[in-house]
C-alpha cells in the first residue's frame, strides 16, 4: 500500500494553477465554480490536499450523504467549511452537480476584528458529515453575500475594498451561524439520540472503580466514540443542555469526587489519583472552581 501524497497549496495563486485557471483577480480571495473545479482537479485518488487558507464551499450532490449515523438527501445544497492546515480528501463516490467555493487567505483578515474572532466560528473545525444543509431560501441569502464579495474584489481596489470584503465575509459567517442553530433544532431527533448516547458513555466512564490507569477523559475521547468532531459535539450539547462537553465532564467528575469524599476515608491525594489526576493540586483547583470550596473544606461540611 503506497503512502498518501500530500499536496500543499499555500496561496490562492497555487490553487488557480492547480486547476489551470487564470491568475486570481485578488491575491488573497477567490470564488470559483465548484463543478468546474471538481472537473479540472487532478484525479489521483491517493492525494490529500492541505490548504493554507479558509474555504467555504456550497455543493449540490448527486445521491445521499451521511450525516451523523444516518443518511439524508441533501439535494438542495450543503455548505462545508475548513480552516488553514486541515487535510482534505476529495470524495471519489459523490458527484458535484453545481456549486461554488470561496477561498480566503488569513492575510486578508489579519489585524481586522474578523481576524480576531474567526476562531469563534466553530464550524470551521467540523467534519464533512457535519456540513450545513441549507434550503433554497437560505441558499439565496448566502449567494447574495458571495456575489457582493466577488463583485467587490473584482473592482479596482481602493482604500475601502478590504473593509467591504471583510464585512461581507463576516455577514456571510453570521448567517451560517444562524443556519447551523436552525439545523441543530430541525434535526432534534438525531441530536437527542446523540445527547443520550453521550450521557451513557460519560456515566459508564466514571462508573469505573478507579481511573488511575485510564486517566481523565477528554472531549476528543467522547467525540470519537460518537463519530463526531469535538467542536460539533460541544456545540450540539450546548444547544440542547446549555453546557459544553468539557462542562459535562467536570460536572460528572465533581459528582464522583463528592461521593468519594462522603463515603470513604481516602486522603485528598488518593481521591485525586483515583479520579485520574496526575497532580492533586489540579483536582483541588477544579473542585474549588465548581463548588466554591476545597475538597477538604467540603468534606468537613458533610
Amino acid at each position: 500500500m503506497m503512502p498518501d501524497k500530500y499536496l500543499d497549496l499555500q496561496s490562492i495563486s497555487d490553487l488557480h494553477k492547480l486547476v489551470q485557471y487564470a491568475p486570481p483577480r485578488h491575491p488573497l480571495i477567490s470564488v470559483i465554480d465548484h463543478a468546474d473545479f471538481y472537473a479540472r482537479r487532478p484525479k489521483q485518488q491517493d492525494t490529500l490536499y492541505r490548504f493554507g487558507f479558509y474555504t467555504i464551499s456550497c455543493k449540490k450532490f448527486e445521491g445521499l450523504l451521511k450525516y451523523g449515523k444516518g443518511y439524508y438527501d441533501f439535494s438542495e445544497g450543503s455548505l462545508l467549511f475548513t480552516a488553514p492546515g486541515q487535510v482534505l480528501s476529495p470524495a471519489q463516490d459523490v458527484i458535484v452537480e453545481e456549486g461554488w467555493a470561496l477561498f480566503i487567505h488569513p492575510d486578508l483578515i489579519h489585524g481586522t476584528s474578523l481576524g480576531k474572532k474567526i476562531h469563534q466560528y466553530n464550524f470551521f473545525n467540523y467534519e464533512a458529515n457535519e456540513a450545513l444543509h441549507i434550503s433554497e431560501e437560505e441558499k439565496l441569502i448566502i449567494k447574495d453575500c458571495i456575489n457582493k464579495i466577488e463583485r467587490e474584489y473584482s473592482l479596482n481596489l481602493d482604500k475601502h475594498s478590504q473593509g467591504l470584503i471583510v464585512n461581507n465575509i463576516e455577514l456571510l459567517l453570521n448567517y451560517c451561524e444562524r443556519f447551523y442553530d436552525r439545523q441543530f433544532l430541525t434535526r432534534a431527533k438525531v441530536n437527542s439520540d446523540v445527547v443520550q448516547q453521550f450521557e451513557t458513555l460519560l456515566k459508564d466512564y466514571f462508573a469505573q472503580s478507579t481511573l488511575i490507569e485510564s486517566g481523565l477523559p477528554n472531549v476528543k475521547y467522547f467525540a470519537s466514540r460518537l463519530n463526531l468532531s469535538p467542536n460539533y459535539l460541544s456545540d450540539l450539547l450546548n444547544k440542547f443542555t446549555g453546557k459544553t462537553t468539557q462542562e459535562h465532564i467536570h460536572l460528572e467528575l465533581i459528582d464522583k469526587a463528592k461521593s468519594m469524599l462522603w463515603s470513604t476515608n481516602q486522603s485528598i491525594s488518593e481521591i485525586a489519583y483515583g479520579l485520574g489526576f496526575e497532580h492533586p493540586s489540579h483536582f483541588t483547583k477544579i473542585f474549588k472552581s465548581k463548588t466554591g470550596k476545597s475538597p477538604s473544606e467540603y468534606r468537613l461540611l458533610n
